[in-house]
């Protein structure tokens, strides 16, 4: 008898939502307590829980690209250490090849949970460190041919042992940040979410009883494979195939390929990434823990929003991923930039698999971001700065019913990566903020319209180090679906306030320059559905909203506006749309 049956159902989802909830306590007491922006501003992080065999059970708060691995890292500690797992431990790691990480900057925390000394399972909180060293300030080296050049690796280790810090291996971390004293709180920040999760979770096997609290565990994952099995059981048998592709390898033009092969089997799903290309020299490699948490995210996002969210779910979903292809890379590859766009191929290929599999759910293509990484030294003051453009975040693609998100946090988050508040960043960096207002004409058209991303400018007042990380400039990113268009590319110019000459940004690599104006423009996410289906009252909302231009209403949506620009002009639209 599975354990799903063997416990009311009541109990079942009680101690889910429990579950979840403590996960979300965890996010809170990290946001509040956190010394760098990344995280009190952007949520760089997940908070997760998982039973003792490192199977998560819950991923309830944060980012699906950190927490749809995050099995991956507690099976590594679990490994490594086995029976050695004792109260009072806390465990540290990151590294993509030898712990289960999914890239360098997104540090683990796991807590055990203890009752007694019975071992029920790991309070977990991935986050991504404003620095952790290697060879560009930011932890992203768009330079790095190898993974040694980007940082810190840390296996498998204890961080705190019989709850005592182990203060040598504080000190060597700090030693290999350029931001230490964000790093140490920041590390006391995870320290803190973990010990609220480990205590929490301890206390609800207490009130249940650890045999009890194992059984709800193994009824959670049980309760969670059967909802996705009716999933995959409702399409229809075969294999659907899907890919998405990068105009570049970090150093110059390429074609790079991610292929898979989604093949439908009753209720089981092989996703296989047969003929994806060979792994490339630049950091845009993906580790085999990212590329499953890819998977999972574009599987989560593509179903009913109230599946649940834990490993359960994919017990009955294989993964093929080639070793050497750029989905699953041999080591020392480099790989800082894997969560963001070797994840975002792996997602848009499995969408337009999926969108073959079941055309009424087709979703529209995100836009590929474009915002780099500036550091360098606060005028005036020995301190150091290192500041993520995230508020140049690029638009989301539309769905049926669903214009695309204007502005959005990359594809991988769905969303969790939020958008920081510019009153807050010019109080703790050397910028002015001139503009952040939604592009025109540049979310893809369509019955639903994709986002359009922004225009954005500020002035940067002191010289600095710039990371770019531009994926989505020069070449659209966003596709359409049935009959939608595609959405603008993104744009970024750098000009010197010393009057030389402007500086088209790289997508990838590094620059010294003096005090400069940032200007730059996110794409645009793809449409959905025939542009001149949509209805003529919502393009005229976006008209009066500047999102479009009155010469796209009319040769685009074919609506022509009044000739107060702020009305409809029914009788030409109608005659334009051949109604």
């Amino acid at each position: 008898m599975s354990a799903q049956k063997a416990i009311d159902p009541i109990i079942l989802a009680l101690v889910q939502n429990r579950l979840d909830h403590i996960a979300q306590q965890m996010g809170r007491v990290m946001v509040r307590t956190a010394r760098s922006p990344i995280f009190s501003q952007a949520h760089d992080f997940s908070c997760f829980l998982a039973d003792a065999e490192g199977t998560v059970v819950s991923q309830a708060d944060g980012i699906p690209i950190h927490t749809g691995g995050g099995g991956f890292a507690a099976r590594a500690i679990v490994a490594r250490f086995g029976g050695e797992i004792a109260p009072g431990d806390v465990f540290l790691l990151n590294d993509p090849y030898a712990a289960g990480g999914n890239h360098l900057p997104d540090w683990v925390i796991a807590r055990p949970v203890f009752v007694g000394d019975d071992h029920l399972g790991f309070a977990c909180n991935r986050a991504h460190q404003s620095d952790i060293g290697g060879g560009a300030a930011g932890t992203y080296n768009p330079q790095a041919t190898e993974i040694f050049h980007e940082g810190l690796r840390l296996p498998v280790m204890k961080l705190v042992e019989a709850d005592v810090v182990r203060e040598d291996l504080w000190d060597l971390l700090k030693l290999n940040c350029r931001t230490p004293d964000l790093l140490d709180g920041d590390l006391r920040a995870m320290l803190g979410s973990t010990r609220i999760g480990a205590d929490r979770v301890a206390a609800l096997a207490e009130e249940l009883g650890t045999d009890q609290a194992r059984a709800c565990f193994a009824g959670i994952l049980d309760y969670a494979e059967a909802r996705f099995r009716a999933v995959i059981r409702d399409l229809p048998d075969g294999t659907y195939r899907g890919e998405d592709r990068t105009d570049n390898d970090c150093f110059g033009p390429a074609d790079i390929v991610t292929r898979v092969a989604l093949t439908i089997e009753g209720d089981s799903l092989t996703v296989d990434f047969t003929g994806t290309d060979d792994q490339i020299r630049g950091f845009k490699n993906s580790s085999l823990a990212n590329t499953v948490s890819g998977v999972y995210t574009a599987l989560y996002s593509f179903f009913d929003a109230d599946l649940p969210r834990n490993e359960g779910s994919f017990r009955g979903v294989t993964i093929i991923a080639p070793e050497g292809s750029v989905v699953n890379a041999r080591p020392p590859a480099p790989m800082t930039m894997c969560t963001v766009f070797p994840a975002h191929d792996i997602i848009h290929a499995c969408w337009r698999a999926l969108g073959l599999a079941a055309p009424e759910r087709a979703l529209a293509g995100w836009a590929r971001n474009v915002f780099g990484v500036t550091s360098g030294t606060k005028e005036g003051a020995d301190e150091p700065f290192v500041m993520y453009h995230n508020n140049l975040a690029a638009g989301g693609g539309a769905i049926e019913g669903r214009d695309g998100f204007n502005q959005i946090g990359h594809l991988c988050t769905l969303g969790g990566l939020t958008i920081p508040n510019l009153e807050v960043y010019e109080q703790i960096y050397p910028v002015r903020y001139l503009r952040q207002e939604f592009r025109c004409d540049s979310g893809g058209a369509g019955r639903y319209r994709g986002g359009t991303g922004v225009d954005y400018a500020l002035e940067v007042m002191v010289p600095a180090l710039y990371s770019f990380r531009g994926e989505g400039l020069r070449t659209p990113s966003g596709y359409g679906v049935e009959g939608g268009l595609w959405g603008a590319a993104g744009a970024m110019l750098l000009s010197p306030h010393d009057g030389s000459e402007p500086v088209e940004a790289p997508q990838f690599g590094l620059m010294q320059l003096g005090p400069l104006h940032y200007e730059a423009a996110s794409p645009g996410g793809g449409g959905w559905g025939d542009p001149k289906t949509r209805d003529p009252q919502a393009v005229l909302a976006d008209l009066r909203d500047g999102i479009i231009s009155a010469q796209a209403a009319r040769e685009i949506y074919a609506v022509v506006p009044g000739a107060d620009g702020m009305s409809l002009d029914m009788t030409q639209t109608q005659a334009l749309r051949g109604a």
